[in-house]
């Protein structure tokens, strides 16, 4: 009987360390999308201020400041 309790406590113990892997997996995948979005938000604020530049410098060739 004492056998037969070890071997469920000990299956419990891998099922729970197995469910603390699956959670810190997770929690890779939440920050590698937390990093992903920062980079497209990066990627975005690059793109406003290329269209920023452009539109300054259109603005400039018109007014003959170049």
């Amino acid at each position: 009987m004492c056998l037969k309790r070890k071997v469920v406590y000990r299956e419990r113990e891998r099922e729970r360390e197995r469910e603390r892997e699956r959670e810190r997996e997770r929690e890779r995948e939440r920050a590698r999308e937390r990093e992903r979005e920062r980079e497209r938000e990066r990627e975005r604020e690059r793109e406003r201020e290329r269209r920023e530049r452009e539109s300054e410098r259109a603005r400039d060739i018109e007014l003959g400041e170049f």
